[in-house]
């Protein structure tokens, strides 16, 4: 495959969950990949993967977004490789589920610093190019919690917030430049979080969306064009029911609003 004929897609949190099926679905549509994330072995072994079975060039670009100054190297580093990005996915990202009085201070900066700051940076960064060429793509990962206030996720529905209005008042910006930016918001989802903080029995996790899902629904919204979707029909369901009852929350309790909002980010107390 002549590598000089690819568009390149960058994707941020490569390593895992919802970030690898990204980058095997680029892959497999024969993108050229660049991977992002913290864990070199990981994305050393998925770069091995894509380029046996696509025959796709994959570049390796270790990063820890989670650090001041980590875009900007990042995009440095794009630069100094000639690599010129076609496709932004920016999927990473953390969560610290806790009640905000009891959160860990560091951990909650450090999440606001991967799931806005450096989303955001990258963005800016990168934009500019994609606006000169008059091409390009941007995909940025929200959540249903973009649209519901989590109880126990706070700080997380807040970032996530963040990227569904960021997004969406950009992408009316670049109407008419080539460029396009989508948002996608998926519910509960079968990632490695799920196992690390022990949530496989939560009732809601068990009905779970599949990783591979989220991504192939993200993919073909991102290719046709869409400023927002949400992966899942329940999830769609969920979000249209939250918007319709939210003008009567006051009237509510704030221990059922709570359950309400447990329910709708498909996350139990």
């Amino acid at each position: 495959m002549d590598s000089k004929n690819l568009q390149t897609a960058l994707i941020t949190g490569a390593s895992s969950g919802i970030g690898l099926e990204l980058a095997r679905v680029f892959a497999r549509e024969g993108f050229a990949m660049i991977l992002v994330a913290r864990n070199q072995a990981k994305l050393a072994s998925l770069a091995q993967e894509l380029q046996t079975a696509h025959q796709v060039p994959v570049t390796v670009l270790p990063a820890d977004l989670g650090q001041p100054g980590a875009s900007a190297h990042l995009a440095a580093s794009l630069q100094e490789k000639g690599l010129q990005v076609d496709v932004l996915v920016n999927n990473a990202g953390t969560q610290v589920y806790s009640p905000f009085a009891e959160a860990n201070l560091p951990e909650l900066f450090s999440m606001l610093q991967v799931n806005v700051t450096a989303l955001m940076e990258l963005t800016r960064l990168l934009l500019p190019e994609m606006i000169k060429r008059g091409r390009g793509k941007i995909l940025n990962l929200g959540s249903t919690g973009s649209y519901v206030p989590g109880p126990l996720n706070a700080v997380y529905c807040a970032t996530k917030a963040f990227v569904l209005s960021f997004s969406e008042a950009i992408a009316a910006e670049l109407d008419g430049t080539g460029v396009t930016v989508t948002t996608l918001c998926p519910g509960a989802t079968q990632t490695e979080f799920v196992e690390r903080h022990g949530l496989q029995n939560v009732r809601l996790f068990q009905n779970a969306m599949s990783p591979e899902q989220v991504a192939q629904i993200g993919y073909r919204a991102l290719m046709a064009g869409k400023r927002t979707v949400v992966a899942g029909f329940a999830n769609q369901f969920q979000i249209l029911l939250f918007k319709l009852l939210g003008p009567f929350l006051p009237l509510f309790s704030n221990r059922m609003v709570m359950r309400m909002g447990d329910y709708f980010m498909g996350e139990v107390i």
